[in-house]
């Protein structure tokens, strides 16, 4: 259960991103305080504390229609870009990372969309308050990592980060594995963010050199007054982008720059600051685009690259108790997903948690081996009461309601062979009823309708079981095997012998038989 929290203060959550916004009009990249690895736990922890969850689940907001905005407004910003290089325009280091790897870009996005299923989406908790209410719990998460590492990606950073905020209040099964494609989604957001950035001081620069050019008279032209040219602006405050080349291009010109300077130095004036300080300041911002963008492009690379199998059960609190308690880390992969699976399942459906779930099944495995006194026996592991025939015991003390669409698997168990049986004689009856009806109405006699009977009941019989069988095989799932992983091989205490009968009629028939 959650620990209980205190009150929270006003602007917790300004304290905990920044002042982070989806709205499509917030310009600022997603960088706060750059944190080291302690900072960053203990960040975590007050992030958990802080954290307020719905306690029903919702649908929630939607990241798609952002991330396909998100999208566009890359592809925009990646042509725009292309178009100045084709020009002979100068770019900053940041464009260029861009241009260089919008490959990688499009790839993520086109991955994101198809591992963010919206039946996946909505069973993820979502926070009741805050800048992301009604947004899943993990993406603020995932936005706070991103703020204060600068968007940089390293796996064991990820790994501690993590594990703190579960020292507070653990995340779920689900959450979990959520954490690769919530921090792709904030990391392709902040990308964005830059590339319109980018974009800006861009056109900021494009207008400078117009301006530039017109009171210098480049290109054979003649140089216009700079009165009326400056008169034109009006607009506060200026860019600094624009200020910095502005006075790039004006500096150690003739005598007819004066005005501009002067009118520049008044401008800035008005604003707090000096033509020094605007082009220093804008000089600092291309250089922490340029680590941004670098440290964006290259965590998209390596969260590609990353086993995020190794790393969830390196941070799942329900692993950690299940491998404690029992031979879990012994099972393969398949069966250990497989376990959390049904836990995840059994804790939807009785309101409990996944960690009050696992507590359960250890202590109902911890009865069975006291009961068995064979460490080996089948009640003695966790499986048993979520797999196995111990099911339904364990789902009546957790008061677990299966959901509709389980009921039907479930009667079909229920009936076993004989339903199924059953269900065939039914249907081949009922293929049969029909025309025996109508050659009654056509005065056929018994005797004739019996022998038509007979003589229909066995493709009848062979239309139900082709029918019935399409039916089963669409409605009911196969039976999960669990299996050992065996990396060390078969162990003396599970090896058994098998004895194959055969005929050794002939040499040839000997070796075919060995090396099969």
């Amino acid at each position: 259960m959650s620990p209980a929290r205190a009150p929270r203060p006003a602007g917790w959550w300004r304290r905990a991103f920044g002042a982070p916004s989806l709205r499509s009009d917030n310009p600022e990249p997603i960088r706060e305080e750059l944190f080291g690895i302690e900072r960053l736990e203990q960040h975590a922890r007050s992030l958990a504390a802080a954290q307020a969850v719905a306690t029903h689940l919702t649908a929630g907001h939607s990241l798609a229609p952002r991330l396909a905005d998100n999208e566009r407004e890359l592809v925009e910003g990646y042509r725009a870009t292309m178009r100045a290089t084709r020009a002979g325009i100068a770019i900053t280091p940041a464009a260029e990372w861009l241009i260089d790897n919008f490959h990688l870009v499009e790839r993520q996005i086109r991955e994101i969309r198809a591992d963010l299923p919206p039946g996946y989406y909505r069973q993820l908790p979502k926070l009741a308050s805050g800048p992301f209410e009604a947004y899943p719990r993990v993406f603020g998460v995932a936005w706070a990592y991103v703020a204060h590492t600068d968007s940089r990606f390293d796996l064991e950073i990820l790994r501690r980060y993590v594990r703190a905020y579960q020292e507070v209040q653990p995340l779920t099964i689900g959450e979990l594995w959520a954490v690769s494609i919530t921090l792709r989604i904030v990391l392709i957001e902040n990308l964005r963010r830059l590339a319109e950035k980018i974009a800006r001081s861009q056109e900021a620069r494009r207008q400078a050199d117009h301006l530039a050019d017109r009171l210098l008279g480049a290109a054979g032209q003649a140089a216009e007054p700079g009165a009326v040219l400056l008169a034109e602006r009006d607009e506060r405050p200026l860019a600094k982008a624009f200020v910095a080349q502005l006075a790039h291009r004006l500096r150690d010109q003739d005598f007819r720059t004066g005005p501009a300077l002067t009118w520049l130095d008044e401008q800035l004036a008005d604003q707090g600051t000096t033509a020094d300080a605007v082009v220093r300041e804008e000089q600092e911002s291309q250089v922490s685009a340029n680590v941004t963008m670098r440290n964006i492009i290259t965590s998209l690379r390596l969260i590609s690259e990353v086993d995020w199998l190794d790393l969830f059960e390196s941070i799942s609190l329900v692993s950690d108790m299940l491998s404690a308690g029992s031979g879990f880390q012994d099972m393969d992969v398949a069966t250990r997903n497989h376990y959390r699976s049904a836990i995840e399942e059994l804790a939807r459906g009785s309101g409990r948690t996944e960690i009050d779930v696992t507590t359960r099944a250890l202590q109902a495995a911890e009865h069975g081996r006291r009961l068995g006194g064979d460490p080996q026996d089948r009640q003695s592991d966790p499986g048993y009461s979520l797999l196995a025939p111990g099911r339904r015991v364990f789902e009546k003390s957790l008061g677990y309601r299966p959901p509709l669409e389980a009921w039907t698997e479930r009667l079909g168990h229920a009936l076993g062979i004989k339903g199924y049986g059953a269900v065939i004689v039914g249907v081949a009856a009922a293929f049969l009823a029909a025309p025996l009806l109508i050659l009654s109405t056509l005065h056929v006699g018994a005797t004739g309708l019996a022998a038509l009977g007979l003589l229909g009941f066995v493709p009848a019989l062979d239309a139900a079981v082709a029918m019935v069988n399409l039916v089963v095989t669409r409605v009911f799932r196969a039976t999960f095997l669990p299996a050992l992983a065996l990396r060390g091989g078969v162990p003396a205490r599970l090896r058994t012998l098998v004895a194959v009968p055969m005929l050794l009629s002939s040499q040839a028939v000997i070796a075919e038989q060995i090396e099969g």
